[in-house]
């Protein structure tokens, strides 16, 4: 994973992207986003796949634009995440301070 993360920043400076606009960016992670939708909706595997990867790409590539990286973003995540309670309600998790 690590491998792959520094190739897609590599990739990012080769294109310049990394000091692009972050809005702009986010309208990427957004629209590929709504291809993971597509995908679903239409039960297409190897879509939902690409789709899935494409999504992580453009995160990496937004949280390089903020001087961050994904892996300092997904462990602060994860810190806040692993310590929250809640229950399954119809297939999905909720918190339980939404409870």
């Amino acid at each position: 994973m690590n491998e792959l993360v520094y190739l897609v920043e590599e990739w990012s400076k080769d294109k310049g992207l990394n000091n692009a606009d972050p809005t702009k960016q986010f309208l990427k992670v957004s629209e590929e986003s709504g291809e993971i939708a597509a995908a679903m909706a239409r039960g297409q595997h190897e879509e939902l796949k690409d789709a899935i990867g494409d999504t992580i790409v453009t995160l990496i590539i937004l949280s390089q634009q903020y001087g961050l990286t994904v892996e300092e973003c997904l462990a602060q995540a994860y810190g806040v995440i692993s310590k929250r309670t809640g229950e399954m309600v119809n297939g999905v998790f909720v918190k339980s301070e939404d409870l």
